[in-house]
């Protein structure tokens, strides 16, 4: 029950996923969560280091489309002004949002990655949808309302796999052990 919880890697921060990375593990698109992900819940604006990584990326011709529960209103003011393609109402831990990314991309499951901050949605859903998983620390420590129920049963699910040696309490600065 507890593997589906298991992320194929673990990085600080999502700033960590580096081009050279992202091409060794044959990665062609990087699905990333919206919030304590890719940007703060409470702070849309972003960072100079989120800027940054992205035109990285846009010039490693490396696409990041975000895949997001919040509704299309929300998830859209959030990414424009960095003009970012998305998926909202992606239904995590369920794997409508990684499909209708596969389908759009016409991608295999082999060249994405999700990318989250939740073994609860971001990693129980690439793992339903057979793909690999970064789980990254959140952003902040705080959380919308509607997030603590699902932090609250990820802190057990999180001590059972610590117990198990099936997740570490050390984040990563890179993809070790292509996976």
């Amino acid at each position: 029950m507890f593997k589906r919880f298991i992320p194929t890697w673990q990085l600080e921060s999502i700033y960590d996923l580096t081009p050279s990375d992202i091409k060794k593990n044959g990665i062609k698109v990087i699905l990333t969560d919206l919030d304590n992900t890719l940007i703060a819940w409470n702070n849309p604006n972003g960072t100079p280091e989120l800027r940054e990584w992205l035109e990285v990326m846009k010039n490693e011709g490396i696409p990041v489309v975000v895949v997001s529960n919040n509704n299309h209103n929300r998830v859209k003011k959030a990414v424009e002004s960095f003009d970012l393609p998305f998926v909202s109402r992606a239904l995590k831990p369920l794997g409508r949002g990684i499909n209708v990314a596969l389908k759009r991309y016409k991608l295999n499951k082999d060249e994405v990655i999700l990318v989250g901050d939740q073994l609860m949605t971001d990693v129980l859903a690439a793992n339903h949808t057979k793909i690999r998983s970064i789980l990254v620390k959140p952003i902040v420590q705080s959380d919308a309302w509607n997030t603590k129920p699902n932090r609250f049963i990820e802190g057990i699910i999180k001590k059972h796999l610590y117990k198990k040696n099936r997740l570490s309490k050390n984040w990563e600065r890179s993809l070790k052990n292509g996976k």
